[in-house]
C-alpha cells in the first residue's frame, strides 16, 4: 500500500494533530528514547535539510560511505516497507541528551509545516544531505515514514 503523501496538507495536518496528542509523560511502546528525545530525533531529517549547522557537524558522506548510503540505506528509507522496531539509527540522528519537550515539539511542528507548505514541486530533484538528489516522492516517503514510525512508537 502506498504511503500517504506528506505534501498533501491533510496528511501534514494529521501528523501535526498526532504530535499535539503527545504529552511530556508519553511513554514509548518500544525503544529507550524519552518523548522529548524522540521529537528531537524525528526532526533530524529536517535539520539536515534546513539547519546549516547540521552539515557542519555531520559532513556529507564521501567515498565508500556515499555508495553505502545511496545504494543500501536509501532504498530502505524511501521504500513503503515500515521500519523495524528498535532498528539501528545513523550516528548523526542519535539523541541521547535531555531535551525540553515543548521546545522539541514546536520545532518538529514548524519543520513539518514548512516542508509540507513548500509543496512537492519544491522537492523534485532537491539535494538530500545523505542521498544526493532525490524525487519529491522519495522526500515524501522519507518524511512521512520516519515521522509516522516514531509517533506510532509513542502510541499516537
Amino acid at each position: 500500500m502506498p504511503l500517504p503523501n506528506f505534501f498533501d496538507r491533510s496528511v501534514a495536518r494529521g501528523l501535526l494533530a498526532r504530535i499535539d496528542r503527545l504529552t511530556p509523560e508519553s511513554q514509548p511502546e518500544w525503544g529507550v528514547m524519552s518523548v522529548a528525545q524522540m521529537l528531537a530525533h524525528t526532526a533530524k531529517p529536517f535539520d539536515a535539510l534546513y539547519d546549516p549547522a547540521f552539515a557542519q557537524r555531520h559532513p556529507k558522506p564521501r567515498g565508500p560511505m556515499k555508495l553505502v548510503m545511496r545504494f543500501l540505506v536509501k532504498p530502505v528509507v524511501v521504500s513503503e516497507t515500515p521500519y523495524r522496531k528498535n532498528g539501528k539509527t545513523a550516528p548523526s540522528f542519535l539523541v541521547t541528551d535531555a531535551r525540553d519537550f515543548e521546545t522539541e515539539r514546536q520545532k518538529l511542528k514548524a519543520y513539518i509545516s514548512r516542508a509540507s507548505g513548500e509543496g512537492a514541486a519544491a522537492f523534485e530533484g532537491r539535494e538530500s544531505h545523505s542521498f544526493g538528489k532525490i524525487t519529491a516522492e522519495e522526500w515524501s516517503a522519507m518524511f512521512y515514514k520516519h515521522t509516522d514510525h516514531h509517533l506510532t512508537q509513542f502510541g499516537v
